[in-house]
């Protein structure tokens, strides 16, 4: 089952405009220009978005979009939660190095309120140094960042402990709390933009070997 974790794209987002460009009834088709936030909805951090050493999102490896993430389950998260290596239980002890880390806090349930952005749960710098010393390939969060945004001085720390020790950042994710289990296949693919800071991107995962779910008929 492949389960879409990507909030879409529309002018309820903030610093987002979509134009219509052409269309079929004057000019035979329909084309769009679109002036998006670069890191608006579902989307990643590149290092470059902290000054972090020169990689941009146009090279992203393709390698660290996807593999196999752990789920922590925090659905009783409050507001401006200040999230600690504690929150992980077990996994902080059992988390394969490599792997994905998604923390489910249902906070995507708050879009549109002003608490949404402005009174987030975050990081905290013991989590983000655990990330780092364990390697998580992506950390994937729901919040549209990793740490609070009326503090330049958190925002800036936290970004960039973990964007410098290799940890790529997804924030706005939706849909973690369908996703069944505590494991799953994982991939965030942003668009490709030269040197680009951050980048929307799809999210989505896969309770099943992806190769199965595209091709349900295939052996296994």
């Amino acid at each position: 089952m492949l389960i879409d974790l990507t909030r879409t794209i529309s002018e309820d987002l903030p610093r987002v405009s979509l134009e219509p460009f052409k269309t079929t009834a004057r000019d035979g088709w329909n084309t769009s220009i679109y002036h998006l936030y670069s890191h608006c909805g579902t989307h990643m951090d590149a290092p470059w978005h902290f000054d972090c050493g020169e990689t941009f999102i146009d090279e992203a490896p393709l390698e660290t979009c996807l593999g196999t993430a752990d789920i922590v389950r925090l659905p009783d998260t409050s507001p401006r939660e200040v999230l600690t290596v504690a929150h992980l239980g077990p996994l902080a002890e059992t988390f394969t190095p490599g792997n994905h880390l998604l923390l489910n806090t249902n906070w995507s349930r708050q879009f549109g309120e002003t608490l949404y952005e402005k009174e987030l749960p975050r990081i905290g710098p013991d989590l983000a140094h655990w990330c780092v010393e364990n390697r998580v390939k992506i950390l994937g969060v729901e919040p549209p960042s990793v740490a609070d945004v009326t503090n330049a001085e958190e925002l800036i720390r936290i970004h960039r402990i973990l964007l410098s020790g290799g940890v790529t950042i997804v924030e706005g994710l939706i849909n973690l709390d369908i996703i069944p289990g505590d494991r799953c296949f994982f991939a965030a693919l942003p668009l490709k933009i030269h040197r680009g800071d951050g980048c929307p991107c799809r999210a989505f995962a896969s309770t099943t070997p992806l190769g199965t779910t595209l091709n349900p008929g295939a052996e296994r």
